[in-house]
């Protein structure tokens, strides 16, 4: 572990912390379509049918990629475009399961199925202390911080017994009690410090959804939980901003400013809609329906 008697060290924990960060990628040619499988899909406008988990999406081919692929938004798959496992599937099926597929090993299908679902909860959680150690935090919350991302990592290495029998509601509570710390910590700094405004506005969990805030001045404000879609947030500032477990499901980011926004996701970001003067986090990329 690193020590914290220096800003040498500091500086040295966050670039660590943030490659940790920006290397949690989906790579599907590792995975053994585990999100075309493991999950349970509701038909919606995001999805075009019904599949139950544990059952194989029909566009799945014997090579685990989709039929569809290329047409998955046309075919009524926005869903599927839209989600990222971080990394998750190919842990499970190349680490975990020893790189044998549920197809050449059929009696550990049901098990990788309620794996793969554990993994990605844990990858979120490491991504969002990853992030939080990059920030200038006081020395007792970095550790703490670092004291979680050890245990995550810790767990992602347990076997498919283990990793199904976790409590996962336990093992949620203290991450989300340091996240949420951190965020009261940084977000005040930047609003005193930097932005030398008043604290963002708290819209924890609010139902924002269809609300215009275009143009609106909300760095720094709290969006933890709250109902984004289809809000309009079109050039809105949104930097310092928190957005963990947000849902901007087409919410309009044309012109918005969240270089600097809080434990934003790739997924939060591929649900929405944006353009070329969306200005974005480094750790995330411009999805490709974006205009």
């Amino acid at each position: 572990m690193i020590k914290f008697d220096s800003r040498r060290g500091r500086e040295m924990e966050a670039t660590v912390a943030n490659r940790v960060r920006k290397s949690l990628t989906a790579d599907c040619s590792a995975c053994f379509g585990l999100c075309c499988t493991a999950l349970n899909i509701i038909a919606s406008s995001d999805f075009a049918m019904d599949k139950p988990a544990g059952t194989p999406c029909t566009y799945l081919q014997e090579d685990f990629k989709c039929h569809i692929h290329k047409d998955l938004r046309k075919s009524g798959f926005k869903g599927c475009t839209v989600y990222d496992c971080l990394g998750a599937g190919q842990k499970v099926s190349q680490d975990t399961f020893k790189g044998y597929s549920w197809r050449e090993n059929p009696t550990d299908a049901k098990q990788m199925f309620e794996v793969f679902p554990v993994m990605e909860q844990l990858y979120e959680m490491i991504a969002f202390i990853s992030e939080a150690l990059t920030y200038e935090i006081s020395k007792d919350l970095r550790m703490e911080l670092t004291g979680q991302l050890e245990h995550l990592q810790s767990l992602i290495e347990l076997d498919a017994r283990n990793l199904v029998s976790l409590n996962m509601a336990a093992c949620r509570l203290p991450v989300n009690e340091v996240l949420l710390k951190t965020s009261e910590v940084v977000r005040s700094n930047l609003s005193r410090n930097v932005f030398s405004i008043r604290m963002g506005r708290q819209y924890r969990g609010m139902d924002l959804i269809g609300r215009s805030l275009k143009g609106k001045d909300l760095r720094t404000a709290d969006f933890r939980g709250a109902l984004l879609i289809k809000a309009d947030l079109r050039g809105t500032d949104l930097r310092g901003a928190d957005f963990i477990g947000a849902d901007l499901r087409d919410a309009n980011l044309c012109g918005a400013n969240l270089t600097t926004s809080m434990f934003l996701t790739q997924m939060q970001i591929n649900s929405a809609s944006g353009n070329n003067k969306t200005l974005l986090p480094s750790y995330i990329q411009r999805p490709s329906h974006w205009f």
